[in-house]
């Protein structure tokens, strides 16, 4: 955590908000602003576009996992929620909203530093898991696109899957579009001529 980063705190006691701004500027040349309000927590966040979310509640409640989801904070920015005490569902419900650490036993400030390092790792660790997923379900949705294609050519022309691929890379090669596009437009074709 040698950058400067810009940390949202999320806490309604004053006096715990100090102790924990002061903190995280001991850690390092941080930018830090604190919300007190958990009502527009979305709002405030989303405005704020911090690099990193503290929550610090004493018993999260259903109202403010709903808030973060509505923020797509957890998403964007890592978060870590710090609790008094451990609620099964409320964990689950927080993970699966993106919460990147959810620490029982509430938040101290000699423990902000490595927890907000871990939330942050964890972050971005789920962040390319996520991105891998999605190019993985893309290449699959193109390659059912081009299988379907490859059918229709292969039933059209009377030749194989070779020839049918090679046919459709020629096309895409000698319009400038990608094999998926030509794929795609000619299933779209076959479907209104049927």
């Amino acid at each position: 955590m040698s950058q400067k980063l810009s940390i949202v705190v999320v806490e309604p006691d004053r006096e715990r908000a100090i102790l924990i701004v002061d903190s995280l500027r001991g850690a390092g040349d941080h930018k830090v602003s604190v919300i007190a309000e958990m009502t527009g927590l979305a709002r405030h966040v989303s405005n704020l576009n911090p690099d990193i979310v503290l929550i610090d509640v004493s018993s999260p409640s259903r109202d403010i996992l709903e808030e973060l989801t509505l923020a797509s904070g957890p998403l964007e920015r890592p978060v870590a929620m710090f609790v008094d005490r451990s609620d099964d569902s409320l964990t689950r419900e927080a993970i699966e909203a993106g919460v990147s650490a959810y620490v029982v036993d509430g938040l101290r400030p000699e423990r902000i530093k490595p927890i907000m390092d871990a939330a942050i790792a964890r972050f971005h660790m789920f962040h390319r898991i996520r991105l891998e997923l999605e190019a993985t379900k893309r290449a699959l949705e193109e390659r059912k696109v081009i299988d379907r294609a490859k059918g229709l050519l292969m039933k059209a022309r009377g030749v194989d899957e070779d020839a049918a691929y090679a046919l459709l890379r020629k096309t895409a090669m000698d319009q400038g579009r990608k094999v998926v596009d030509v794929a795609e437009a000619l299933v779209t074709t076959a479907g209104l001529l049927s």
